[in-house]
């Protein structure tokens, strides 16, 4: 859930938003939201007495809403009781209103093809591949982006296993991987192609050719990892520098024989919907 998916969701209201560098997550104010939803003339009152309905609400409610800066209707910075997506969809279950009902039936929804899911892991890599599709990939770029998250997840689980702290290091790591594969980090490349640092997934933009260069630089450094029997943070990352490195070489070899560069500053949010479907390569 973006900024931009929950004005839209609570139509005409205006819900206050704020990204968390914390846990890298966006908050959204509950006063904002359940004056949304109840159109309730005292908010406060309201959500003190559905806090006394709903005890598991209640007993868990710091850790649901804890209270973050947002600008007040004043125009003053206060600290309000702010909840992000998962947070935000438990308290919505609490409101007995008809505006709460589209969204208990779409959590209904979401958790049954969640079970299904889990029952059958194929369902989730075709849902994978219809939303992408939906927002006008072509099917090539799907599968490369598809392809893509799978050797991320076995690089992530390589990690996890030889000792690496998740989040923190992780994106370390990673920022090195692309450093030695396209001469910058996730964050510059964004930066690079135009992209929001918070909103905007960085691979989602990515051409083919961009994908499969980050493909080769997270596998190899799958494989030298195994290999070098790489524990802990210091020796993975010399093994991340040395796959980044195998991909980079790569890249600037294909870049010195076809003359173009494959890192490109075109992106999926500026690409017309007919061109979107038919980007295949960078054109450098």
């Amino acid at each position: 859930m973006t900024r931009e998916t929950a004005i839209k969701l609570f139509e005409s209201k205006t819900i206050r938003s704020v990204w968390n560098d914390k846990d890298q997550k966006w908050y959204f104010s509950v006063a904002d939201v359940v004056e949304a939803l109840t159109d309730s003339v005292n908010v406060k009152d309201y959500i003190k007495k559905m806090r006394k309905r709903d005890s598991e609400l209640n007993s868990n409610w710091g850790t649901f809403c804890p209270p973050l800066e947002l600008v007040a209707p004043d125009g003053k910075k206060r600290k309000t009781q702010c909840a992000n997506a998962e947070g935000l969809l438990r308290i919505i279950q609490s409101i007995p209103s008809p505006k709460a009902e589209p969204f208990k039936r779409w959590l209904a929804q979401v958790g049954y093809e969640r079970l299904e899911e889990i029952e059958n892991p194929e369902l989730a890599a075709k849902r994978m591949r219809e939303l992408y599709r939906a927002k006008g990939y072509s099917d090539e770029w799907i599968e490369k982006r598809v392809r893509g998250i799978a050797i991320r997840d076995e690089l992530t689980n390589e990690w996890k296993k030889r000792g690496v702290k998740e989040q923190v290091e992780y994106s370390i790591l990673t920022a090195e991987i692309s450093r030695a594969t396209f001469g910058m980090t996730p964050t510059e490349y964004k930066e690079f192609k135009g992209l929001e640092k918070q909103k905007d997934n960085l691979r989602d933009h990515m051409t083919d050719l961009e994908l499969i260069f980050t493909m080769l630089g997270e596998a190899s450094t799958t494989e030298i990892a195994r290999n070098r029997d790489a524990q802990e943070f210091e020796e993975n990352l010399d093994a991340a520098v040395a796959g980044g490195t195998v991909a980079g070489n790569a890249r600037k070899d294909l870049e010195q024989k076809s003359g173009k560069r494959v890192s490109t500053r075109e992106n999926f949010k500026e690409i017309p919907e007919a061109k979107k479907r038919k980007i295949a390569v960078s054109k450098g």
